[in-house]
């Protein structure tokens, strides 16, 4: 054992003390209308049964034994989750207004508390209110925005093409593209994916959703007193405190050019907010830099990584399963031929617009979604659930739910096909969420996914690195808050 491990530090600590410690904030187990669930050990709960990298796998273990509502206890904090699709819609869209708030962790608390991911009651509605108008006033969802999709499409290519076919590492390039869709709702600027301050701040983003999804987080979040053990939480504060100032320079730069009759972007639609309600009253409870500076990092972060992470899927996949590369260019081509991908075409698009979809079912980059509180007593499937309670919904289990899809653990386009190759919903294909809390860039990741992949598609044939077979390729998740594929590289050989 490496004495200066601080996990191991922390579990030899709790293995000497827990004998002294009786459990607390145990809900009453001889209540027969409560969520059954594993035996939690005195302090740490059920800690010692899951897999701390990946819980969501432990999670669905569970269901198995426990039902579709069971509880479990993370050091002294009970929470119940809920797995397949019939109990989360139940929740999240029957009963959306009691499973409205958010569930309160402290390093949640440490690095935000304000924009829309983590807050909550009245300043929560607000934000959201406006950053739903504001991104549809810039663009979201409309023909300008997918304009500036297509221009990106073009300097992605390029890039690609600059490697002559040789293997390289897509991720900070299409992190770059991604990157420059949602500065320009924000800024209006674009930047070149070798700028250092761009390329910094990318770092920074990806960095802590990698670091707040680490084990090392999740025993703070269970032992905050014992904060002194991890460092990996004041690393994450630090990147979050040079992001601030990143995005304060942006403000004060902002506020020198800042016209009321020419509202260029998401920040200038924020101040110029912000000045009419300080002419109101001399409280600005809702539209202060706190809540811009939350805004424009969880937009950055959330709009970045799930259109990037879903992407770097797209093309591993692509390569593991060449044939359904081929299927979705010979679509692309006999439809479309050389013209530029539109919005419009994805309509006559079916089978391409049936394999995007499943890269995000089987991807399932959300399968563990940040939690949710009770804001009543609520009953669910027969079980009391108290007002309060933390409550885990298993976006990995609806998507892997056996009652709802029929090969849940393939890579199979077909689900999203019906016998005519048409393309149909799916009423379980919620990877956005669902409910009051659902992704806010839901409309632009929808568009982005499409023009990019079916560009990328048409103009190359992704293949893996020389000395690669496609049986080589690791599907297996990494780690973090939204979940990426293992590094990879990739061969991009031009189409004849």
């Amino acid at each position: 054992m490496d004495w200066m491990d601080p996990i191991s530090v922390f579990f030899l600590f709790v293995l000497t003390i827990a004998f002294l410690w009786k459990m607390s904030n145990f809900w009453n187990s001889s209540s027969q209308n409560l969520p059954p669930g594993p035996k939690p050990l005195p302090l740490i709960g059920n800690l010692h049964q899951l897999d701390l990298k990946r819980p969501y796998r432990t999670m669905l273990k569970l269901s198995k034994q426990y039902g579709p509502v069971f509880s479990i206890q993370m050091g002294s904090q009970k929470m119940v989750v809920l797995t397949g699709y019939e109990t989360v819609k139940q929740a999240l869209v029957n009963q959306a207004d009691l499973f409205l708030e958010r569930a309160k962790f402290p390093i949640w608390e440490d690095v935000e508390g304000y924009g829309i991911i983590f807050s909550h009651g009245e300043n929560w509605k607000v934000m959201r209110r406006f950053t739903l108008t504001t991104l549809r006033d810039f663009g979201m969802g409309k023909r300008t925005i997918e304009d500036r999709i297509v221009e990106e499409c073009h300097s992605l290519i390029q890039k690609f093409e600059s490697y002559k076919g040789k293997p390289f590492e897509s991720t900070i390039i299409m992190n770059a593209a991604v990157a420059n869709i949602i500065m320009s709702i924000l800024l209006a600027k674009r930047y070149e994916y070798e700028d250092p301050a761009f390329l910094r701040l990318m770092k920074l983003i990806n960095e802590n959703l990698r670091l707040l999804a680490s084990p090392t987080v999740k025993l703070y979040n269970m032992f905050p007193a014992l904060g002194f053990l991890f460092g990996i939480h004041k690393t994450i504060l630090k990147n979050n405190i040079e992001l601030s100032k990143f995005i304060q320079d942006i403000f004060i730069e902002r506020r020198k050019e800042l016209d009321v009759n020419d509202q260029r972007n998401f920040v200038d639609a924020f101040l110029i907010r912000q000045q009419e309600e300080k002419y109101k009253t001399k409280i600005n409870e809702f539209f202060h830099n706190n809540n811009l500076n939350a805004l424009v990092h969880e937009l950055l972060g959330a709009s970045i990584e799930s259109t990037l992470t879903t992407l770097l899927w797209a093309l591993l996949l692509m390569m593991k399963y060449p044939e359904i590369q081929n299927k979705v260019q010979e679509e692309i081509g006999k439809v479309i031929g050389s013209a530029q991908p539109r919005i419009e075409h994805r309509s006559k698009l079916p089978y391409t617009d049936a394999v995007i979809h499943e890269i995000q079912r089987f991807a399932n980059i959300s399968a563990m979604i940040v939690p949710y509180a009770t804001t009543e007593d609520v009953t669910i499937k027969g079980y009391f659930i108290p007002k309060g309670t933390h409550i885990l919904p298993s976006l990995y289990s609806v998507m892997y739910d056996e009652s709802q899809w029929e090969k849940p653990y393939e890579f199979y386009p077909e689900h999203f096909l019906d016998s005519k190759g048409n393309f149909v919903k799916r009423d379980a294909f919620i990877p956005f969420s669902a409910g009051r809390r659902i992704c806010a860039g839901e409309n632009l990741a929808k568009m982005e996914l499409f023009l990019f992949f079916a560009s990328l598609l048409q103009r190359f044939v992704f293949q893996p690195a020389p000395g690669m077979s496609k049986e080589d390729l690791d599907l297996t998740p990494a780690v973090g808050m939204i979940t990426p594929p293992m590094p990879y590289q990739i061969c991009a050989l031009p189409r004849s």
